[in-house]
């Protein structure tokens, strides 16, 4: 048993164990210059961080005026972005180094991300965080995207583990209010900058307002121990 007692750690995916917007990014402006919607730039991509894909390509559709259908535009967004993602993500060091350090100590983790399970699966596969993190569970397997809980509570049921004692880590504002949603204690790392003082994050335990650059392994691992 490691010094963390009961506690479960659940993991955001994309902009938090690893830098997954660039290739999202990549693939709408792709997919929407494709579908006579040119002009995509990565403010108009910000708009959407921390919602599903599903989500995003609807409001695409209705924002847009794009003639392809909803199933459409998700296969052919998920089909550029899984040839992008196996082959350039790069996991985050500190979030390699705490992922490694949890497992060390043998702390139960799990992924809960809205990406379908394949991107989730390579991703992990490419990065090799799949040595760690076997529990993985995809907004596509549960009735509700964040902000709910929904995917979170799934992770925590697959671990064993009850709500009260797992710990989120997270980038986005929904993921932030899912985590809340879910009686879950939260790290949020906040992916946009600008986006730190939602009011989503204020429910978060912990709140690193610098993001990623402020994130150490050590110092995650001690706010846990305390």
């Amino acid at each position: 048993m490691s010094g963390l007692g009961g506690t479960s750690v659940i993991f955001d995916l994309d902009g938090t164990l690893v830098d997954s917007e660039p290739n999202y990014f990549e693939a709408g402006r792709h997919i929407l210059a494709e579908h006579g919607a040119p002009g995509f730039t990565w403010a108009d991509h910000e708009r959407y961080v921390g919602i599903s894909t599903l989500e995003t390509v609807t409001l695409w559709k209705r924002e847009y005026g794009l003639r392809a259908s909803v199933e459409e535009l998700l296969a052919a967004k998920n089909r550029r972005y899984l040839e992008l993602a196996r082959t350039s993500t790069r996991a985050y060091p500190q979030m390699r180094e705490f992922v490694e350090l949890l497992a060390s100590e043998g702390v139960p983790m799990a992924v809960a991300s809205g990406s379908s399970p394949e991107a989730i699966t390579a991703i992990l596969a490419g990065t090799g965080l799949d040595a760690h993190l076997r529990t993985v569970v995809s907004a596509d397997e549960v009735d509700r995207g964040k902000p709910a809980p929904d995917v979170f509570l799934e992770a925590a049921r697959r671990l064993g583990a009850a709500p009260g004692d797992c710990v989120v880590l997270e980038d986005a504002a929904p993921g932030a209010a899912a985590a809340h949603a879910a009686g879950m204690r939260c790290i949020a790392i906040p992916y946009v900058a600008a986006q730190a003082d939602a009011p989503e994050f204020a429910t978060a335990d912990l709140l690193l307002r610098g993001g990623q650059g402020e994130f150490t392994a050590r110092a995650a691992y001690d706010w846990l121990l305390n």
